[in-house]
């Protein structure tokens, strides 16, 4: 376990993991082993020398650290770089990537696999399934579901110069694998179906699917039928 001199840590650290730089690790927050806080930014690690100095006492040296809010558990093989704001009672599968400079809001879900792949702005109780990848200026509003899969895209005629974040405004939904095109907006309260392929906006309280995504019925439609669905009952029920 190395924590840094320069870290304030109010949590719990495992053995194994790396708090680095100024970074402020939460009260009642649990860093799992094999779990990185604060990784030093590309450009840094091509300028640092390392000969003849401790590989991990460089990569202090070079990191700004980054903010874990309290009452987190980030478990191992976690990976958050620099520049990274977490707030509370945020939950990590194991092996999750959150690159410099992404934010987090508070009571969000990042499942395991998942990818927030440059910066990368969450809202508040947001759910990320496994294996979700969020690219470089993606948005995502307060209360959205991504199912398993999500692929979120930032460049139409790759590889360009030119980047176009995707937005998924407030209570917006996303099925298992859907694959979201650069630039598009998904509105409040939308529907993605599972295995869509969007590739425009989509208005706020409707549901979409296919490939390409085309409406399929309004969100009012959605919940009668998911009403029904769930009053039939299951033994799997939660």
């Amino acid at each position: 376990m190395f924590a840094s001199k320069r870290a304030t840590v109010r949590g719990h650290l495992c053995h194994g993991c790396y708090v680095l730089g100024n970074s402020y690790i939460g009260a009642g927050t649990f860093i799992d082993t094999n779990v990185v806080v604060g990784y030093p930014s590309k450009g840094k690690l091509i300028k640092a020398g390392f000969e003849g100095q401790q590989v991990i006492e460089v990569l202090d040296s070079l990191s700004n650290g980054s903010k874990i809010g309290d009452n987190c558990i980030i478990r191992c093989g976690t990976v958050i770089y620099e520049d990274v704001n977490m707030g509370n009672c945020v939950e990590t599968g194991h092996n999750v990537l959150i690159r410099s400079g992404s934010q987090i809001g508070d009571g969000c879900i990042i499942g395991t696999g998942t990818q927030l792949d440059g910066s990368v702005k969450i809202g508040n109780n947001v759910r990320m399934e496994s294996m979700v990848y969020l690219p470089h200026l993606t948005e995502i509003g307060d209360n959205v579901f991504l199912g398993p899969g999500v692929k979120v895209t930032n460049d139409l005629y790759p590889p360009s110069k030119r980047l176009l974040g995707v937005r998924i405004e407030d209570g917006a939904s996303i099925g298992c694998g859907a694959i979201l095109l650069a630039g598009i907006t998904i509105g409040r309260e939308a529907v993605v179906a599972a295995g869509a392929v969007v590739t425009k906006d989509v208005p706020p309280g409707v549901v979409v699917k296919g490939i390409p995504a085309r409406l399929y019925m309004t969100k009012d439609e959605f919940l009668k039928k998911k009403s029904d669905y769930e009053a039939r009952g299951s033994r799997h029920s939660i």
